[in-house]
């Protein structure tokens, strides 16, 4: 049985900068995640947010610097779209953040139109 070879990761706006500035253990923690997405595979700790857009998850990453989170799509076929990754700072996700995960996936949407 063939395994479909895994998608790769395209990053939205400042997503992969900002993914840099984490804690070494959370980078290689979302990196681990990322990549079992990228194989089709759920993240250990995720949740949809279907308030973002269609097909919209988050991986949720804690560890003793806090919490951290990484938006992606993954339901195109050419790539996973990592869409934001900050650092949480409260119970509830910033409007800040979603508003920019929102308009970042108005951003792929839009792109992909124009393939």
């Amino acid at each position: 049985m063939n395994k479909p070879a895994p998608k790769s990761a395209t990053f939205v706006g400042s997503s992969l900068q900002d993914l840099r500035n984490f804690p070494r253990s959370v980078r290689r923690e979302a990196g681990f995640q990322l990549d079992r997405v990228q194989h089709g595979e759920d993240p250990v700790d995720w949740k949809p947010m279907s308030t973002i857009g269609s097909g919209v998850c988050e991986i949720r990453i804690r560890d003793e610097a806090g919490a951290f989170r990484l938006m992606y799509v993954v339901r195109f076929p050419e790539a996973v779209y990592v869409l934001h990754s900050f650092q949480k700072k409260s119970q509830k996700t910033a409007k800040k953040d979603l508003a920019l995960a929102k308009s970042r996936y108005q951003e792929v949407l839009a792109k992909r139109k124009t393939l």
